[in-house]
């Protein structure tokens, strides 16, 4: 399905990323791994890369091939860090990171962003304001836009991916005339090593959630979704985002609408 493809994927050294990148590079991908640190089972080349400085951003955007087929955005921090690193690494930087990126892709390349079941809100008319501000949120003016928009400790985390939905679905069609699709994936709590992360943060509410499902994912669940979503079959899905989740989003909206 991806044999003959170069498709690069950030975060691969753990969870989602990691099993992501083993699962395209068994679907005959040549896979590009990017994160801060090294995988402890390597699939494909690596780049050493940090998404919150900009520097080692455009030293990997000079260090990666043209001409790549696809680009998996599933690098991301979890709600227990700073809120100003968490906006850098899975906002700021994952944008910074594919606008620079677009022009040495390959005509008719896929990216998917890793988002959240966290990002469910962007609908809510108080998202709107912080969304819309952060559409031109640089890496120097994080700090004050979090102070400007009350963006602190767990905050942080469904912020970016709210945001992160929006911009996904904002670019549906921004390179479309090379044929360059963008779709987002929204995962529920999976088994990962931040997982233990959100469980302290958001307390009861998950405590809740996990109640409700069958089990927790794992990552070799959403890996398959991020493969077809970078493959050829998914052409014509744009700014989609595609909840994998075990139902839990479908059980919000129900709620949500008295069904």
């Amino acid at each position: 399905m991806l044999a003959g493809k170069t498709l690069i994927v950030t975060g691969a050294a753990s969870g989602i990323g990691a099993a992501s990148a083993a699962h395209l590079a068994a679907l005959g991908a040549r896979v590009l791994a990017v994160d801060r640190q090294q995988p402890a089972q390597p699939v494909g080349e690596f780049f050493q890369a940090d998404l919150a400085d900009p520097a080692s951003i455009e030293r990997l955007v000079a260090a990666l091939p043209a001409g790549a087929h696809g680009l998996a955005n599933i690098a991301g921090l979890p709600p227990t860090r700073p809120a100003e690193d968490v906006l850098a690494v899975n906002l700021v930087g994952l944008k910074a990171l594919t606008t620079r990126l677009v022009p040495r892709l390959a005509d008719g390349a896929s990216i998917v962003n890793l988002a959240s079941l966290a990002g469910l809100g962007w609908p809510q008319p108080e998202a709107k304001a912080a969304i819309d501000a952060s559409a031109h949120l640089d890496f120097a003016a994080i700090p004050a836009f979090c102070k400007a928009h009350d963006i602190v400790g767990a905050r942080s985390y469904f912020f970016s991916k709210e945001a992160l939905i929006v911009w996904t679905m904002q670019n549906r069609w921004t390179w479309r005339a090379r044929g360059i699709r963008m779709n987002a994936i929204s995962p529920g709590p999976v088994q990962t090593p931040i997982l233990p992360d959100f469980l302290q943060t958001l307390g009861a509410r998950a405590e809740e959630d996990m109640r409700t499902m069958d089990r927790p994912g794992r990552p070799e669940d959403i890996a398959p979704v991020v493969a077809f979503l970078l493959s050829d079959a998914s052409a014509w899905i744009r700014g989609a985002n595609l909840p994998v989740d075990g139902g839990m989003f479908a059980k919000v909206l129900c709620e949500q609408h008295g069904f």
